[in-house]
Formats: structure tokens, C-alpha cells, sequence
């Protein structure tokens, strides 16, 4: 997927609002990468692709309520996700806290009032989530055991993965019952998105 087409993707399932706040989003980003290392340099040529879509594609994979985004870094896929639905409450967990400073000022320059962000481990976060989602955070096995505390029995779990996700599948399934499905992912053949439903420890 190339950036236009990425961003031809976005355009074509958000409205207009969603995809200028979104073109904000990597301006920000792009400005704020030059004081930290938020995301990868060599990604900030391909954002939409490498970032935004690849954040944006997990808005179709889980239900409506509220989305708790662990250890939300450059605010993918949190800022993303809440920047195209800004009617839902989405918590950004984020420990370090030069890049939750970062996280509160980029939702207030995007006008979003939908977003809160906790300067913390989520293991300290008590917040019920309807959805929640990891990005590069932790193996599998290791994200469920520090956000359970977060999760109902109906909660899903998105986790972008990479080409190792079968592996960490079969790893966290050792420890945790669980419905898991591992979904490509449209922005890259060696990525893919785990999905996790009704979660509990054996």
C-alpha cells in the first residue's frame, strides 16, 4: 500500500472533519519527532501508511464503548482511532511522561475532548475498557497478564502484530483461554492484527 493509497482509504470511509484532523495528527507528529523519538524516522516518509491506516484498519475490528489504548507513544492507534470517532471515550496509557505531556497537548490541538491520557503502567490503571489495544507494547501472553484488571467478559483485544503473531498466539494460549484470531493486516503482508475475545486466565 502506497501513502496515497492510504490515505485514498481513509478518505473514503471518514468524513472530511476525520481526515483533517488526521492530517493535523502527522503534522504533530512530525513536529514533535524532532524533540523525541516518537515513531521511527525512516516511517515519517510513509505515516499513513506505516501509522495512520495501519492504526485506522482496527476501528472495524471491535465494538462501540470504550477504547483503552496501552501505552500509547505517538498516539497510534489511540489519537488515530479517536480522531475518526470522536463520539467515543478512548484512554491513552502512557508511562513516560514526556510523551503523555505529548499525548494531552496533540488531543487538545486536535480539539478532542473524547480523549483522556493516564501518565502511568496500566498495571495501575483500574479504567473498564469495551476495547483494547496494544501496538508494539509486549508478547501477547505478557499484555494480557498487565491490562486484565482493564477488561469485562465481553472485552476485545486488538493487537497489531507483526509476522511473529502465530508464535505469540500459541504462547499466550499456554496461559489464557480465550477465543484468538489472527487477522492480516491491509498496510503490510508481514503484519497482522491478533483479536481476542472472552479472555481469562486457565
Amino acid at each position: 500500500m502506497t501513502e496515497e493509497d492510504a490515505r485514498a482509504w481513509a478518505v473514503s470511509r471518514f468524513d472530511s472533519a476525520a481526515i483533517d484532523r488526521l492530517d493535523s495528527l502527522a503534522a504533530i507528529v512530525a513536529e514533535e519527532a524532532e524533540r523525541q523519538n516518537l515513531i521511527a524516522r525512516s516511517t515519517l516518509a510513509s505515516i499513513w501508511t506505516r501509522h495512520i491506516v495501519d492504526s485506522l484498519q482496527l476501528v472495524a475490528l471491535g465494538p462501540d464503548g470504550i477504547w483503552l489504548d496501552v501505552g500509547a507513544g505517538a498516539g497510534f492507534p489511540g489519537l488515530a482511532v479517536a480522531a475518526v470517532e470522536p463520539e467515543r471515550a478512548m484512554i491513552l496509557v502512557e508511562p513516560r511522561r514526556l510523551r503523555a505531556d505529548y499525548l494531552r497537548d496533540a488531543a487538545n490541538q486536535l480539539g478532542l475532548t473524547n480523549v483522556t491520557v493516564i501518565a502511568a503502567k496500566v498495571e495501575a490503571v483500574s479504567d473498564k475498557a469495551d476495547v483494547i489495544s496494544a501496538r508494539a507494547v509486549a508478547r501477547i501472553g505478557a499484555l494480557l497478564a498487565s491490562a486484565a484488571q482493564c477488561a469485562k467478559k465481553e472485552t476485545v483485544w486488538l493487537l497489531p502484530k507483526g509476522r511473529n503473531a502465530d508464535d505469540e498466539v500459541a504462547e499466550a494460549r499456554r496461559t489464557w483461554h480465550g477465543v484468538f484470531h489472527v487477522e492480516h493486516s491491509i498496510t503490510s503482508p508481514d503484519s497482522a492484527i491478533v483479536i481476542a475475545r472472552g479472555v481469562r486466565r486457565r
